[in-house]
């Protein structure tokens, strides 16, 4: 059954156009429709093979660079777990015992790292205004750099997050709600609240959010963002939103009361994010490298956020649901009232009630970073890579 379940998939999987899939996957808002669906289904694939005990290696050697340049559990595990479920080694490229602390340039680091390298994740994400770019600037240091014959192989590179978006985590959510509701068909009209919480720390990026309202919206979702004054996102992506809404046929709104947007959702994602004046105001900083400035502004940040301790999903807000039984999402970790800190994004009683969904929801992204490498390396002969891997049979485990 399984087998057959593989191989029906793998046949939807060659009908998708992703001639133009490109070498990198940055934003999911670069991709088309169809290039959005064949992650999905990529992903399925290869989930469906680890439960089917095959192994899916596609390459017998080659390097994966994980460049983290902030703090990060769950992307980072699954991207090592995603290369070497494909047969790529990782590499942790650690900015403080390499040459870049010493001045190294980026496009000299970005070449000098991928001799041998076949995909390199970047997660860039605490500076607004920085991470993007910072990726694009790697990606078109790679691209001169097998252009010019240096590279033997042009690397792709994955956003592991920015500070605009965060695709492997947005689009594992989307595979989570397929799975949950039954399709992705199943998902028109179901309204997705993507709130502001409460939370006692400082400094969370936008792009969760950014990328929840980029992604959802674009399969005809009614989506709701929900912040207090000041915490709104990039202006130029929460329009975005408003016009991939129309074109999907779903909708998009935004409101300052938690309690209103809550009202009959099917699904609830509250997850704090720092406001966008203090994101502006940080990245300023940063570059002048004033860090006496950067833990006043924290001070003054945490200050305001405590004016908003009402923002938290409870039981009784969570009553107000549809049927009181809306789905509840995190990214994670999320901050849990007196478990975590002593008032957070979430009551104990709710996140326990949801712990298997949401540990669920990330477990689907090992798949998607592992179906975002194939995609981006093989294009629109994936399906057929695939295929011919899989027909070996090689258990994954004797």
């Amino acid at each position: 059954m399984a087998h057959t379940n593989i191989s029906s998939l793998l046949k939807t999987l060659a009908q998708k156009n992703v001639r133009n899939y490109g070498h990198d996957f940055l934003q999911t808002w670069d991709k088309s429709l169809a290039e959005l669906e064949a992650t999905l289904l990529t992903a399925e694939i290869l989930l469906a093979a680890w439960r089917a005990n095959l192994s899916p290696r596609v390459f017998g050697s080659g390097l994966a660079v994980s460049w983290f340049r902030d703090k990060s559990t769950r992307t980072r595990f699954s991207f090592k777990s995603a290369a070497d479920l494909l047969g790529l080694s990782v590499q942790d490229l650690d900015e403080q015992t390499s040459q870049i602390s010493h001045g190294e340039t980026t496009r000299e680091s970005a070449n000098m790292i991928s001799f041998l390298t076949d995909v390199i994740g970047i997660r860039d994400d605490k500076y607004l205004g920085f991470g993007h770019t910072f990726q694009k600037e790697v990606a078109a240091a790679v691209a001169e750099g097998f252009k010019d014959g240096i590279l033997p192989q042009r690397p792709a590179v994955l956003n592991l997050q920015c500070d605009r978006d965060h695709p492997t985590q947005s689009l594992a959510d989307l595979m989570h709600l397929q799975t949950y509701f039954g399709g992705l068909n199943q998902l028109k009209g179901k309204k997705l609240v993507m709130s502001w919480a409460y939370s006692p720390s400082y400094g969370k990026p936008l792009s969760v959010a950014q990328g929840t309202i980029g992604l959802m919206t674009r399969f005809g979702l009614n989506v709701v963002l929900a912040h207090p004054k000041g915490y709104e996102l990039i202006p130029e992506l929460e329009k975005q939103a408003h016009d991939f809404a129309q074109k999907s046929g779903g909708s998009f709104t935004i409101t300052n009361d938690m309690k209103a947007a809550f009202k009959d959702a099917d699904i609830v994602y509250p997850k704090s994010w720092a406001s966008f004046k203090a994101m502006q105001r940080r990245a300023s900083l940063y570059q002048r490298n004033d860090q006496a400035g950067i833990e006043k502004l924290e001070k003054a940040e945490l200050a305001e956020n405590a004016q908003h301790k009402n923002w938290t999903c409870t039981e009784k807000l969570m009553t107000t649901t549809k049927n009181g039984q809306a789905l509840y999402m995190h990214c994670l970790p999320a901050d849990v009232t007196g478990v975590s800190c002593q008032l957070g994004e979430v009551a104990a009683s709710v996140f326990d009630r949801y712990r298997a969904e949401t540990f669920t929801q990330a477990g689907y992204k090992p798949y998607i970073i592992a179906a975002m490498i194939l995609l981006t390396k093989f294009g629109p002969k994936t399906a057929t890579v695939l295929r011919r891997a899989l027909a070996q049979r090689e258990p994954r485990t004797l």
